[in-house]
């Protein structure tokens, strides 16, 4: 995959319909070892995405995770900061996120002024990206660290509206987020409503654990789904999920 065709290749694979993949790595609970074990998963249960980053990144493992995914596999790399600190080079692209479901002008503006330059020097592929909280039964460490309150539950009209806001003003992806350790995964109504509204390749992440969780999601609208936090429990579940995706996308490509 060419890295200016990144975008452009969500793009195309929204317009078809097809469904992908992204394993999210949070540095502060992914040690070399662990790393290894998830590259070789993925040479068997194909991955489109790996996003790296958290709210947080207490370590300085990011700069040697990326480097070992680079080193080992083809699948695209995109950093999923929380801070501006939190750049490197060596990745594909940057999922550049505006917390529009917030009202902190740090993370709607100021983190992405100091950020500017650097970007602009760098070979990053530059993904604005219009990032959805949502409030999924607990506080996450994204909103305690954002100091922001997540969009209510069952309010899917005010994430439609939000969203909308966000591709007028030239975002070109939405993140739908339940954020790490969710209870539980975005619902359907928010993300069909969402869906709906916009017209940018959809993200949603948080709280999906388990083969129905993603399926709801896809059937919903969601063209990428996110996973993290189970497969740091059960490794195996990675198959799982590619599984879902790609016969999500068998079945499409039957109805053409």
């Amino acid at each position: 995959m060419r890295l200016t065709s990144l975008y452009e290749t969500l793009s195309k694979r929204r317009a078809r319909g097809q469904k992908s993949l992204a394993v999210l790595l949070d540095p502060d609970h992914l040690d070399e070892a662990g790393c290894r074990r998830l590259l070789e998963l993925s040479e068997a249960n194909p991955v489109d995405y790996f996003f790296v980053g958290g709210s947080l990144v207490m370590n300085s493992h990011q700069a040697s995770l990326i480097r070992l995914i680079k080193s080992c596999s083809a699948v695209p790399v995109l950093l999923f900061p929380s801070h501006s600190l939190h750049l490197d080079t060596q990745a594909d692209g940057i999922l550049l996120l505006s917390l529009i479901s917030g009202r902190n002008p740090d993370f709607l503006i100021g983190q992405h002024v100091v950020a500017a330059p650097l970007l602009r020097a760098s070979n990053l592929q530059i993904l604005p990206t219009g990032y959805m909280l949502v409030d999924t039964g607990r506080q996450t460490t994204a909103s305690y660290m954002s100091g922001t309150t997540p969009l209510p539950y069952d309010k899917p009209t005010i994430a439609a509206c939000t969203a909308m806001a966000g591709e007028q003003l030239g975002l070109r992806l939405m993140y739908l987020d339940g954020g790490s350790g969710a209870m539980y995964p975005v619902s359907s109504a928010m993300i069909r409503a969402v869906r709906q509204a916009t017209d940018t390749p959809l993200i949603v992440g948080g709280g999906i654990n388990t083969v129905e969780k993603a399926h709801a999601a896809l059937s919903a609208g969601a063209d990428v789904i996110v996973i993290g936090n189970q497969i740091e429990k059960a490794p195996d579940f990675l198959a799982d999920m590619s599984k879902v995706v790609r016969t999500f996308n068998a079945v499409l490509d039957m109805k053409i």
